[in-house]
Parts: C-alpha cells; sequence; structure tokens
C-alpha cells in the first residue's frame, strides 16, 4: 500500500529501537526508501506484522522515552501500516508520549485505594518540591504524573518510576512517602536499580502465608519463581502429564464438572467456554488460547500476586487449555503497570521452552503449543475480551461487537479462548484432583477457591483465599479488622465497576448467588474498606473520572454518559446543582441507564453501578 509519510526521519536510536523487535531491514518492504512505483506495487505477498505493533511501540518509548513523528513513520515503513493508524494506535495508550518527555517518568497513583492511605497529600507534597505536574525537574531530566489505579492497593499509597534509555529500567515505589520517592529518584537518575527496600517481597502481599490450606497460593513466596526445578519440585507440570494421559475430551469434561467459574469478573463458565472451542476442532483448524493479565480494575491486585510468586502454575494452566482446545498458540497480556510481572513471567515463559514444556512435541508427544508474551500500555478498556484481540492484532484497544462471541470468531477472527490469571491457576488444581472433588468445595452454586482483594481501612491488607461461602464480616476478621481512624462507613465490593456495601450487610455470604441477593456482584474480588472520615462524595469523583477517562470514545452511550455523570457528581459536590438535587440525581440515572441498554461493552454497562449503589444506600448528596 501507498504510504503517505511525512517529512520526519527517525533517528539511529529510534531505528536501533525498533530493529531491536524486527530485525534489521532486509528489502525495500521492511525499511528502505522506496520510489513511487514501488509505493504503488501491492505488498500483499508481505509478511502481516502488525501484531508486532505494539511491542514495537514499547521498544521505541524504553529506548527513548516518546514516540517522534520520525519515529511512527519509521515504523510504519517497517510494519507496512499506514501512518495514521499507527498514530491512532499509539495515542490509545496512556504510557505512550507522543511529544518530548524526559527519560524519567513518575507515575503516583490518586485513585481511591491509594487516596485512603494519603495519596491527595503525597501529591501535594511532591509538587512542593519536583514542581507542578507535567513540569520537568532533575535538571529537565524527569517529570511526574497522578495515575490511575496501578494495581498496587495493597501497598498503597504508590507510585511506578520508569526510566528511559539503552538500559532502560521500571520500577514500583511501595507504601510511597515524599522521602523515598526522592530518594528513588536520586538514584534513577545515578544509573541504579532503585531502593530495595521500596519494594516487598511477595510473601508480604499474602497475610496468609505459610498456612497449610492455600491451595492456589501455596507456592507463591515459597519457591523462587522463576526457578523450573522448584516448581517440578512441588508437583509442577504432574497435572499437564495427567491431561495428556485421559486426553482433550476428558479435561474438558473435568472443567465442566468442576464448575469452575471465570474469576475475572463476568463469572462465565470456564468449562463451557472451553468446550464451544473444543468442538470446532477439526484437521487444520487455528484455535488460540489467551490469558487476560490486563489487571486494571481499581482495588484488584491478586493477579500480579500470583504473576510474581508461581508463573509456572499460570503457564501450565494456559497449556492444559491449549491442549484441551486445540490451540498451538497462547498469548498471555500483562497490563503495562506490571513491569516485575512481566519480567518474572518472560523468564519463566524461556525456561519452560528450554526445557521442553513449551514449543514442538511437548514431553514427547505430537502435542505443540508455544506462548507469546504481550505488554498492555495504560488503557483498562483492553481488559474487555474483543478490545484486547484488537490490542494484539495492533489495532485501537475498542471492543468488538457480539455476537459473533470470541469462541466462534476471536483473535485473528479465529475461535478463542480467553481466561484470567486466577481462573488459569485453578486448572492444574482441577486436573490433579477431579472437577467432581474440586466442584464439593464452596457451596452448591459456587464452587471452589476464591481470591480476594482487601484494602483501604483494614489492618491487614493483601491477597487472601478461601472457600466459596465465607461471610463479608468473617473475611474482614481474617485480615485483622477495620484499620484506620475511625468506624466503618463502607465496604466496596466487586471493584469501582462493583458495589458499594453497607455495614449491616457485612453478614452476606461472598458467593455468587449470595452477594447477588444485595443486588452487588463479586467482580474481580475486591474488597476496599473506608472509615468514616472518608468523604465518600470525593471516591464517586474519583470514580466517575476514572471512567470517564478510561471510556475508549468508540460508542456514544459511554462516550458521552461517562462524562455526564462525572459533570452532575462535580455539581452536586460544588452544591451547585441545575435545578434540584433531586433532579440531578434522576438525570444521574437516566444517564446510567442509557448506558447500560447501549454501551458496546461492559465499561459503559457498569460505570455508573458503584455511585448509583452509594447514593441509594446513603443518600450521600442530601
Amino acid at each position: 500500500m501507498e504510504l503517505h509519510l511525512t517529512n520526519d526521519a527517525a533517528t539511529q536510536d529510534e531505528q536501533f529501537a525498533v530493529d531491536h523487535i524486527l530485525g534489521a531491514p532486509v528489502s525495500q518492504w521492511s525499511g528502505s526508501p522506496r520510489d513511487a512505483a514501488q509505493a504503488e506495487q501491492s505488498s500483499s505477498a508481505q509478511p502481516n506484522r502488525r501484531h508486532l505493533l505494539l511491542p514495537v511501540l514499547h521498544s521505541v518509548r524504553s529506548h527513548i522515552g516518546w514516540l517522534s513523528p520520525g519515529a511512527l513513520n519509521y515504523v510504519a515503513i517497517r510494519l507496512d501500516v499506514p501512518p495514521a493508524e499507527v498514530h491512532s494506535v499509539a495515542s490509545f495508550y496512556d504510557l505512550f508520549r507522543l511529544h518530548p518527555t524526559p527519560p524519567i517518568t513518575l507515575h503516583v497513583c490518586d485513585d481511591i485505594a491509594c487516596r485512603t492511605k494519603g495519596a491527595e497529600a503525597l501529591c501535594a507534597n511532591l509538587g512542593k518540591f519536583l514542581g507542578k505536574e507535567g513540569s520537568a525537574f532533575l535538571e529537565g531530566r524527569a517529570a511526574w504524573h497522578r495515575s490511575p489505579c496501578l494495581g498496587l492497593c495493597d501497598q498503597a499509597p504508590a507510585a511506578l518510576l520508569r526510566s528511559a534509555g539503552k538500559s532502560s529500567k521500571e520500577w514500583v515505589i511501595a507504601q510511597a512517602t515524599a522521602a523515598s520517592i526522592r530518594a528513588n529518584l536520586q538514584d534513577c537518575a545515578q544509573g541504579g536499580d532503585g531502593l530495595k527496600e521500596s519494594r516487598p517481597l511477595v510473601r508480604e502481599f499474602i497475610p496468609q502465608f505459610g498456612e497449610p490450606q492455600l491451595r492456589l497460593l501455596r507456592r507463591a513466596g515459597r519457591v523462587a519463581p522463576v526457578s523450573l526445578q522448584e516448581y517440578l519440585q512441588t508437583d509442577g507440570y504432574e497435572a499437564l502429564r495427567r491431561a495428556m494421559e485421559i486426553g482433550p475430551e476428558a479435561v474438558v469434561r473435568e472443567v465442566i464438572e468442576s464448575r469452575l467459574q471465570g474469576r475475572g469478573g463476568a463469572a462465565f463458565p470456564t468449562g463451557k467456554k472451553w468446550e464451544a472451542v473444543h468442538l470446532q476442532r477439526r484437521p487444520g483448524s487455528v484455535h488460540y488460547v489467551i490469558c487476560n493479565a490486563d489487571e486494571s480494575e481499581p482495588g484488584t491486585f491478586k493477579d500480579r500476586v500470583l504473576m510474581n510468586g508461581d508463573p509456572f502454575a499460570l503457564i501450565e494452566g494456559l497449556t492444559i487449555a491449549g491442549f484441551a482446545v486445540g490451540a498451538e498458540q497462547g498469548y498471555i497480556y500483562i497490563r503495562g503497570e506490571y513491569p516485575e510481572s512481566f519480567q518474572i513471567v518472560s523468564r519463566a515463559v524461556q525456561a519452560a521452552r528450554e526445557n521442553g514444556f513449551l514449543g514442538r512435541n511437548i514431553l514427547g508427544s505430537t502435542f505443540s503449543f508455544d506462548i507469546e508474551m504481550r505488554r498492555g500500555a495504560g488503557a483498562y478498556i483492553c481488559g474487555e475480551e474483543t478490545a484486547l484481540f484488537n490490542s494484539i492484532e495492533g489495532f485501537r484497544g475498542e471492543p468488538r461487537n457480539k455476537p459473533p462471541f470470541p469462541t466462534q470468531s476471536g483473535l485473528f477472527r479465529q475461535p478463542t479462548i480467553v481466561n484470567n490469571v486466577e481462573t488459569l491457576i485453578n486448572i492444574p488444581e482441577i486436573i490433579l484432583k477431579g472437577g467432581a472433588a474440586y466442584a464439593r468445595i464452596g457451596t452448591p452454586h459456587s464452587a471452589g477457591y476464591r481470591l480476594f482483594c482487601l484494602s483501604g481501612h483494614v489492618a491487614r491488607p493483601g491477597t487472601y483465599e478461601v472457600a466459596f461461602g465465607i461471610t463479608l464480616r468473617q473475611l474482614i476478621d481474617m485480615a485483622g479488622g477495620v484499620g484506620g481512624a475511625g468506624k466503618l462507613q463502607a465496604v466496596l465490593l466487586g471493584g469501582a465497576a462493583g458495589s458499594f456495601v453497607s455495614p449491616q450487610e457485612l453478614d452476606t455470604p461472598l458467593t455468587f448467588e449470595g452477594v447477588r441477593a444485595i443486588g452487588a456482584s463479586l467482580g474481580s474480588g475486591v474488597v476496599m474498606l473506608f472509615d468514616d472520615s472518608v468523604d465518600l462524595k470525593d471516591i464517586l469523583a474519583r470514580i466517575a473520572k476514572f471512567f470517564r477517562h478510561e471510556s475508549c470514545g468508540q460508542c456514544v452511550p459511554c462516550r458521552v454518559g461517562t462524562v455526564r455523570q462525572e459533570e452532575i457528581l462535580h455539581r452536586l459536590m460544588m452544591r451547585a446543582p441545575n435545578g434540584s438535587i433531586q433532579s440531578e440525581i434522576s438525570l444521574l440515572k437516566e444517564a446510567a441507564q442509557a448506558m447500560r441498554d447501549a454501551s458496546i461493552c461492559g465499561l459503559g454497562q457498569t460505570a455508573s453501578g458503584a455511585i448509583l449503589s452509594a447514593i441509594e444506600r446513603w443518600s450521600v448528596f442530601s
């Protein structure tokens, strides 16, 4: 195709960053200048590598710090993608910058969990000694920005530090203070790897560490995460061996019998999803399996703990999924704010490949399966499975209309299975213990183990593993009870897309059916506590800001509705309603109904849930 380029040229460093992913150009179709006649020739015979667009953009950012017009031109030439589309994709993600940016960037979370632990005061302090948000400091080498949730709610307040260059580095700053941020910035400017005390060990995120009943968390913090040998010594890959002995049909049957429901929020029966793709197996058919690790729901961090502590269990679960549905290719898509998780899982994938657990003829069989890593770049919407497909394929991460459903037409328009990390971590347990045995854990309608992310005003924040059926009160007691300075005011259940529940509802069983009875949902396992020192109106405004910011803008109900929702809340907070308070709340409910009824995906459909639940339970604006 003809590429209409600007006159901007890539620097040698920018070309190196692109070639680092794609290899050196070997023809005029892969990087060399083209004359007018060549530009009009069809490139249909060239291999389509658009799916490498996101990794290439990441490479340029990590080497240079931002994406210049010249770099985007070179990316367009190398991938044979129109420059306008390259720019469209690059501009979609929050972690990419299209204007000159200092090489050191500090992202400070000011989302709801961090707000309960002093994020606003921290940002105000940073403004005093670093300067205004977005302005350069350290002699122009660094800048800081407020950020939506970084998935570090158990370590709030938190920050992410990124340094671009030939030896780019990224690390989190846990329980951040102005002093620890200043020290990490100074160390980063001097070429260091960050202060190690700013990054707690995995076991510090697991208050139940060492307890014998743990299954999903039993290895996390006990074995070296990238040691395949230690994984093998703790029953690692026994489930894959067992799966290959009983065959694909039996594997699917075991997962169906387990009654495992997806742990990412939608709670769809996992076995039924696998069966839908398994039944389409044909000679030469192409299927895909994807691990959705784009864990971006405010308040959620359990998948991070699993990936950092037990990556081989995730890889084994995804490999079993590939075996069951006839897929030879899998993807693990990890959110861009999890640099440590991406590094750990990437190293584990490489170790599994080098030792015959990925690749051709696994364990001496005819089964071949491999995994590619993909890293998101700051887009909550990419947690929606069809938006995730587009992101992997090198398009804007916008959701697709359904039907067709992913099991019919998913990644590259082929039948595809998508499961999140926690769901896949359950698979080895099911195969080894049997689906029927797993189904007996929990309750008749909510089977198995569940991870919950406790944060906010709780004594011991962290990831907790329980069998379904425990009450919300019992879970909070397990975490040491209410923390903070006062009495419990509210609990956010299920995340920003979930619901607020009151202290009078703490005896609700944490099951799918139990929370449904009070008009709530388990969502992604968020349990965030707020004491009575918190201004709930401020929390609701931050939730509205989050959804307005994260809406992809593709469909009108969500694009307009999230803006109107935030505007109404702002007027109510300022005590300047258009008309009466009740008319504003009625308008808020009408906008919510329109988003629920007409939005393409779950973002718009759930953007008002937590806000309306708080208004209904507490009359916060009366």
